[in-house]
């Protein structure tokens, strides 16, 4: 019976097995900010590693926290449209005009860091080719899986996503979305 009392006190409904659709959500294009909180791990073929993420996005600008667990060792990742800073919190400021090539130097793992933008909400990036799958897309040689999703401020978004190549394999999953000006915490 707490149970029961307590699943229906959920603020945040979870679905999962929904198919795919890229039409039931394309007006998120038009999202001018979200963010978003959870975690991620990311394994190539000699390397793996897990973090905690905290994502947020304006237009054309990203930000990306990651941390191990009670915050340790955090980086934080600024993409704007032309050039990325990367700061350890070393004092070691890095930056790059080459945005995704940078950082998949620093990872030492190809991240698609710029179609990630769209494919963590639902959807496949509006410059390239894509092709449909029951509980996704492929594009640009990335495999992209929405296994489970919730919602959001009448918003159905993800929130367990596998994205993978040959070579790669990265999990998130969200926690917590904010839409518009809300940030993540």
């Amino acid at each position: 019976m707490i149970l029961l009392v307590m699943a229906a006190c959920s603020t945040t409904q979870v679905e999962e097995g929904v198919k795919y659709s890229k039409s039931t959500r394309a007006h998120l294009y038009d999202l001018a900010a979200w963010s978003f909180s959870g975690r991620l791990g990311l394994t190539g073929k000699k390397e793996a590693w897990q973090a905690n993420i905290a994502w947020s996005h304006e237009l054309d600008n990203d930000e990306i926290k990651l941390s191990g667990p009670l915050g340790q060792g955090s980086t934080i990742v600024r993409l704007s449209r032309d050039d990325v800073v990367i700061d350890r919190g070393d004092g070691k400021v890095l930056s790059s005009r080459q945005p995704e090539e940078f950082i998949n130097q620093q990872l030492g793992l190809i991240v698609p860091v710029r179609s990630l933008r769209y494919w963590v909400v639902g959807l496949p990036e509006p410059v390239s080719a894509f092709v449909a799958t029951s509980d996704g897309f492929v594009q640009s040689g990335w495999l992209v899986e929405y296994k489970e999703e919730q919602a959001v401020n009448n918003e159905l978004l993800p929130r367990r996503i596998t994205v993978s190549n040959e070579r790669v394999k990265l999990k998130l999953i969200i926690d917590q979305w904010g839409l518009n000006d809300a940030k993540a915490q």
